[in-house]
């Protein structure tokens, strides 16, 4: 089979609308972000002698700067990996629940759900990013860490150009008024920032800094931590100093499977994404997809009705394998996958 190299990092992207542009190609290496400064810190770093991962870590701090919804200290993410000489990987550095969490936390004395878990202190898991990010490094690096931080430290203290897509997504998330220091440091003067206007973040600075010497002991340990559950506690969050030192990345194996000739390598759970990918083409192979022409009314049908089947199995089996046994391999059984696709319809 034919294998489709990859490296992906996956850190809480957020959708754009779709633009008609040329495609980009390359013979070696590509980087490709959701915004331009991170994009040239990771090329950068490859162009200087590091390698994939190497890049990978300098893109996820960049966008801690440059576009935070799209990769940020607070969050956390997946890595996906195959290397030159056939090896595979997948670090998982998602978010955990805190220790006091509970299955009412959001829940009011109605037993109505309120809005604690879109936004606010008690909204956040525990961050993973920059012990993901460190794991992979000391793992599958070759750069020095504080080398990799470079670009992020600088474009935090000395500012950078906002982009249009940053200026967007700060304007769609109106909850960032809502807080004092979102508002100080994402507003100006209560209005929010246009492309082509220079943001500083001299905070966000000195926490990089940190990081940059310390690692993350400082993030999970540290003055950072100390920081961090001091925030917590006096704004009714739930994230303790104990949960930021308990918090450790997994690494997984990756799941794999095949499509038209091609082996595909993706997410295994706790992300949903891969097993959905592998059983959804698992169902448009071999159905009437691939001859009912590209964006036809019939080639959509077909991919909304693998989605739905999708989306119940997720809906029902999906779920942390640390906490639940997620029944993969029923998932993607080829005798299943037959009677989903059976199942479909073409004609409604």
């Amino acid at each position: 089979m034919r294998w489709v190299p990859l490296l992906l990092v996956f850190l809480q992207f957020l959708g754009s609308p779709a633009t008609c542009a040329q495609p980009v190609r390359a013979r070696h290496a590509m980087v490709v972000t959701r915004e331009p400064h991170a994009t040239r810190a990771g090329l950068d770093v490859l162009r200087s002698g590091g390698n994939a991962v190497d890049a990978a870590v300098a893109v996820g701090f960049a966008l801690a700067v440059t576009h935070p919804a799209a990769g940020n200290l607070g969050g956390g993410g997946f890595l996906l990996a195959r290397f030159a000489d056939g090896r595979t990987t997948f670090i998982d550095f998602r978010e955990r629940a805190p220790g006091n969490a509970s299955r009412n936390m959001y829940l009011d004395e109605r037993g109505a759900l309120t809005h604690d878990s879109l936004a606010g202190y008690r909204a956040s898991g525990v961050p993973g990013t920059v012990a993901g990010l460190e794991y992979a490094h000391r793992k599958f690096g070759a750069k020095p860490w504080s080398e990799l931080l470079r670009p992020s430290l600088q474009l935090a203290s000395d500012g950078f150009s906002v982009s249009y897509g940053l200026a967007q997504s700060m304007r769609a998330t109106k909850v960032l008024s809502r807080f004092p220091e979102s508002n100080r440091i994402f507003l100006r003067d209560g209005r929010y920032f246009e492309p082509g206007e220079v943001l500083k973040q001299p905070e966000l600075a000195r926490t990089l800094e940190r990081i940059a010497r310390e690692g993350s002991k400082d993030f999970y340990r540290g003055e950072t931590a100390q920081l961090f559950a001091e925030a917590m506690k006096a704004n009714g969050g739930t994230i303790t100093l104990e949960d930021l030192r308990n918090y450790k990345p997994v690494e997984r194996k990756p799941l794999t499977g095949a499509y038209r000739g091609y082996q595909i390598l993706t997410a295994p759970p706790p992300s949903s994404g891969g097993v959905g990918i592998l059983q959804m083409m698992g169902v448009l192979e071999n159905s009437g997809y691939a001859k009912s022409g590209p964006g036809s009314a019939a080639a959509i049908h077909f991919v909304a009705e693998a989605m739905r089947r999708y989306y119940a199995d997720r809906s029902e089996y999906l779920a942390d394998p640390d906490f639940f046994e997620v029944p993969v391999s029923k998932l993607l059984n080829p005798r299943y996958i037959e009677t989903l696709r059976a199942s479909i319809d073409p004609e409604r």
